[in-house]
């Protein structure tokens, strides 16, 4: 096994996310030493019983000598940690996070660091909608990108903190691209928050109509409505984080979305089958786009559990 890019990270929070790091870094050797710790005790105790490495009791203890600290907590609590941690870390050592808001993440962080270290925001673009430590698993990140927003002026062995990094990652699996926080909001708003949302709402939507029982919807539930059960199953606390603190990218592509629907409610009340055809074709064509790019595959029902037809009647 090659020798290990970091001799010790700390992980803060055990969550799907911290947990699945914590895998991959022991598999594939990316860490000598994991340490992890959760502000629930609760976690902490789950986190040592599944062996994710060694179980710290405070944050102080956590961080404490680690090339590499990573906080895998909500946007919104960030900037509480990162000053909780900072001043226990070793001079030199790199402070990233997780988060799938970048801009907020980088102003907490920078806001907390101090010049000693190198603070470096990234984002996995890897996830389920499960959470706690037992929903974490090896290969999460495998293949998955992973970005990072680097500071701009980030001083002497800045570039250098980016490429250890960036090589940490990419023993885990995941392919690793630079962005500036502002674009990689923006682009995420479309990819991943606006479909969370939209998700919600529906989900939502469904329980609350008047002319349908709560138990027809979820014993005709079809494969499309199903699939927004899963994303509306992620965890609230994370994504009410995201939303506050990506509000405006958020709130644009809310806006465009809102327009676009407008105009196909217009179609289908007026008969336009054509402009039907025209869009639903041009989202047929993204869909192969993205099966092409190898982000899924065309797999029948990939990612359902059907039920086991024997026991059908």
């Amino acid at each position: 096994m090659p020798d290990p890019v970091f001799q010790r990270i700390a992980l803060i929070g055990a969550g799907l996310i911290g947990a699945s790091i914590a895998r991959a870094a022991a598999e594939t050797g990316a860490a000598e030493v994991i340490a992890l710790y959760d502000a629930s005790a609760d976690v902490r105790a789950r986190a040592d019983a599944l062996g994710l490495g060694s179980v710290a009791p405070t944050l102080e203890a956590a961080v404490s000598g680690a090339d590499c600290v990573i906080l895998c907590v909500p946007v919104g609590a960030i900037g509480a940690v990162a000053a909780g941690a900072v001043p226990h870390m070793k001079d030199g050592a790199i402070l990233t996070d997780v988060g799938s808001v970048k801009a907020e993440a980088a102003r907490a962080l920078a806001a907390a660091a101090e010049p000693r270290l190198h603070v470096i925001p990234g984002h996995p673009i890897a996830g389920t909608e499960q959470s706690g430590p037992e929903a974490g698993f090896a290969t999460l990140f495998r293949g998955a990108w992973h970005i990072l927003t680097p500071l701009p002026g980030g001083g002497e062995g800045y570039d250098a903190a980016v490429d250890a990094l960036s090589a940490f990652w990419q023993r885990l699996g995941a392919r690793v691209e630079t962005m500036d926080a502002a674009r990689h909001d923006r682009v995420l708003a479309i990819t991943s928050h606006l479909p969370h949302l939209i998700a919600f709402n529906i989900v939502s939507t469904a329980f609350d109509m008047e002319t349908v029982e709560q138990g027809e919807v979820v014993k005709y539930s079809a494969g499309g409505f199903r699939d927004f059960t899963r994303i509306a199953a992620s965890d609230p606390v994370m994504w009410r984080d995201v939303f506050l603190n990506n509000k405006e990218a958020v709130l644009e592509c809310l806006g465009r979305f809102s327009e676009d629907l407008a105009a196909l409610q217009r179609a289908i009340r007026w008969g336009d089958g054509d402009m039907l055809i025209k869009e639903f074709t041009r989202a047929r064509s993204i869909r192969k786009a993205i099966i092409d790019a190898g982000q899924d595959c065309s797999a029948v029902n990939f990612g359902r559990n059907a039920p086991d037809t024997e026991d059908q009647a």
